[in-house]
């Protein structure tokens, strides 16, 4: 939407075909891999920083630290959207729709945890769109040669096959 609007985004990512998708968003779009240097000169610019970093079945690392938040702009925000597993910005703490943000550093802090609940009927559709090419892959007696659909099964035949979950149910 930001970029849609004019503004200048810098994303971060690990994936390659993810990065070359944000590049073909827009010329204003810019995507980079998150080594360190890079994040910190692209925080301290920003205006807006959203983190959102998903590890599944793990805690989210922090990509950006305590000391790149206080290079930042006063005034500037920041919206931890990873907030529900744990943060992936070191001054992150959860924050709820009664008190949403708080000021750390200088920097306004929006972590409302559970974003998608304050509208429902969107969240709800956009879940629905992202995720109904899947069930139809799914749908289809070939799916097992799907690599990506693969990994992200959680039981197959009554069986737990994702590695997060397998090492839950052994640590319990």
């Amino acid at each position: 939407m930001a970029a849609g609007l004019g503004a200048r985004v810098t994303v971060f990512d690990t994936n390659r075909e993810r990065l070359a998708e944000m590049r073909d968003i827009g010329p204003n779009v810019t995507g980079l891999y998150p080594y360190p240097a890079a994040v910190h000169d692209m925080v301290a610019q920003a205006d807006l920083l959203v983190g959102a970093v998903l590890l599944v079945g793990a805690k989210a690392p922090h990509v950006v630290s305590s000391a790149m938040v206080s290079d930042m702009e006063t005034g500037s925000v920041l919206v931890d959207i990873s907030v529900d597993q744990g943060g992936c910005i070191a001054t992150t703490r959860p924050t709820n729709y009664k008190d949403p943000t708080y000021i750390e550093e200088g920097v306004i802090h929006f972590c409302v945890t559970n974003m998608p609940g304050a509208v429902p009927r969107t969240a709800s559709q956009a879940l629905s769109a992202s995720v109904t090419p899947y069930v139809l892959k799914l749908a289809a007696k070939d799916w097992r040669k799907d690599e990506a659909l693969k990994a992200g099964i959680n039981v197959d035949k009554g069986k737990l096959v994702h590695p997060a979950l397998q090492s839950l149910v052994k640590a319990a």
